[in-house]
């Protein structure tokens, strides 16, 4: 791939969409390409995380080692060309939550976290957008798991007579 390639790949990441053409440039120049031959593992769940990947050819299966947090069973988690996987570990030392294995003949792009915090220090303003966008999340997942706490409140309650 060229890194016209990358960057038009890149772009089509939600969150890296973000960040603008001269970040994703900048990126594009300093992440490398990793193939991975079907089966292999691309990294396990409890991992330290010091990089994203980008899927640009292929499929990743993820799943859990904890049978009590894996998925129900019939529901599959795949990601295909344009997925990040490990966006948090861009920003904050984390372990991976889940073992990403190759369905298939796969390419992804490592993005490192120390150039991605490097090269957003140079743009404050992707920087910014990227923040805003973090925080929205955790702001949703906070009224998600409010809705949560309130269910199960509501099943702790006795019936009123």
């Amino acid at each position: 791939m060229s890194i016209e390639d990358d960057i038009a790949l890149l772009d089509r990441v939600p969150l890296l969409r973000l960040l603008g053409k001269d970040v994703l440039r900048v990126l594009a120049i300093s992440s490398d390409t990793r193939p991975l031959a079907e089966g292999e593992i691309l990294f396990r769940e409890g991992q330290f995380a010091e990089a994203a990947y980008v899927v640009a050819k292929g499929r990743l299966r993820l799943n859990r080692e904890d049978p009590a947090l894996a998925r129900r069973p019939g529901q599959k988690a795949e990601a295909g060309p344009g997925s990040l996987l490990g966006e948090m570990a861009l920003i904050t030392e984390t372990k991976r939550p889940a073992t990403a294995t190759a369905i298939e003949e796969s390419v992804v792009i490592r993005i490192p976290r120390v150039f991605f915090l490097r090269t957003i220090e140079g743009y404050p303003d992707a920087a910014v957008r990227i923040g805003r966008e973090l925080s929205g999340r955790v702001r949703d997942t906070l009224g998600e798991l409010d809705v949560v706490r309130a269910k199960i409140e509501a099943l702790d309650t006795p019936p009123r007579r």
